[in-house]
């Protein structure tokens, strides 16, 4: 069985993956612009089930720019982001922040989503499908 490790900044959270990435995006959305101190957000996609945290984890419920139910965990002591989660639809995938697992290398985003709303200096790979919203969303031109 592959397994996964990560952890927060600080160390006292730590996580095990017992799945491999169903993908990775870039998600330019505002609440993710917000997260990531003005850039995207790089989010790996696995089955919720197959993620496991240890440690303390605060919590924030709210409505995402999509109109979903979202839920976001962080560390209480160092504070940085570790995963969001669709709460309601059910049934999507967990989306662990890429920067927080040990292998920086598992897998790169194949997408970049809510480019319509990145800033006009946004650096958007031109060689990624570019959609308007949200995953399911129509592309838009690059560029």
């Amino acid at each position: 069985m592959t397994v996964h490790t990560g952890q927060c900044l600080c160390g006292q959270v730590r996580f095990t993956v017992t799945a491999e990435p169903s993908g990775a995006r870039a998600c330019w959305c505002r609440d993710c612009q917000r997260i990531a101190s003005g850039s995207a957000t790089v989010n790996v996609l696995f089955a919720e089930e197959a993620v496991v945290y240890s440690g303390a984890i605060s919590t924030l419920r709210m409505t995402a720019d999509s109109g979903n139910t979202v839920e976001r965990g962080f560390c209480p002591e160092c504070g940085a982001q570790l995963y969001s989660k669709t709460v309601e639809p059910s049934g999507m995938p967990m989306r662990v922040r890429a920067g927080t697992l040990d292998d920086p290398e598992l897998i790169a985003p194949s997408s970049l989503i809510w480019v319509s709303s990145a800033p006009s200096w946004a650096c958007l790979d031109p060689g990624l499908p570019h959609h308007g919203r949200g995953p399911d969303s129509p592309l838009v031109e690059a560029g």
